[in-house]
């Protein structure tokens, strides 16, 4: 209704209510939604821009779940399907790292060092982690569980789901678990047993995290 009088002036606009028997107020608001971007849509556009900043951060290889754990980390709390459509709309994506052949690990490379050293006790919390990939049978085929463990509590961290067992399912499952815990620097040891496919893109062993 709006369009039409914006391509009819002349017709008036009280004239055009009362035929329509529309109140004045209705049209009104409805004007001010068109100058006014509701809530949802503004802050859509600030989402859209802390994504392209963490694609782009990432040299394009992010995809949605990645993008979401960052945020995240950020404190920004935002659902995963918001993220994906965001993400769409700005046709962003990300590369997997299965494409590039990262789902198995080079044996010319060198293993991470084992930190650990099998000893998986813990004198406080967030200090070694412990990864680990699980493959769960479905009607559908295969889902498979990545899920990191705080070996002081016992307790699980963080998980993610994928239907793919690859590096950017670990690394997103990390982002998650970063973004949940305050780590002190140089003390957390993120540990992926190499004989596992939690080890998946992360060569095995530990990395040292400096929070």
């Amino acid at each position: 209704m709006t369009a039409l009088l914006d391509e009819h002036p002349h017709l008036g606009v009280e004239p055009v209510l009362r035929e329509l028997s529309i109140p004045s107020s209705t049209y009104y608001r409805w004007r001010r939604a068109e100058r006014e971007p509701c809530e949802r849509v503004r802050r859509d556009a600030e989402l859209t821009e802390q994504i392209k900043e963490i694609h782009a951060g990432s040299g394009g290889i992010y995809g949605s779940p990645r993008v979401r754990a960052v945020l995240k980390r950020e404190g920004v709390h935002v659902g995963r399907k918001r993220v994906e459509r965001l993400m769409r709309e700005a046709d962003l994506a990300g590369i997997s790292p299965r494409r590039k052949g990262f789902t198995r690990r080079d044996p010319k490379v060198t293993l991470a060092p084992d930190l650990v050293q099998r000893d998986f006790t813990a004198s406080a919390p967030n200090r070694p982690w412990v990864t680990d990939l699980t493959m769960i049978a479905t009607g559908e085929g295969p889902l498979w569980l990545s899920a990191i463990r705080d070996a002081f509590s016992r307790r699980v961290v963080a998980w993610e789901t994928s239907a793919r067992a690859d590096a950017d399912l670990v690394l997103s499952t990390l982002e998650y678990a970063l973004a949940s815990r305050e780590v002190e620097p140089g003390q957390l040891i993120h540990h992926a047993d190499h004989r596992c496919h939690g080890a998946v893109g992360l060569g095995g062993g530990g990395m040292r995290h400096g929070g």
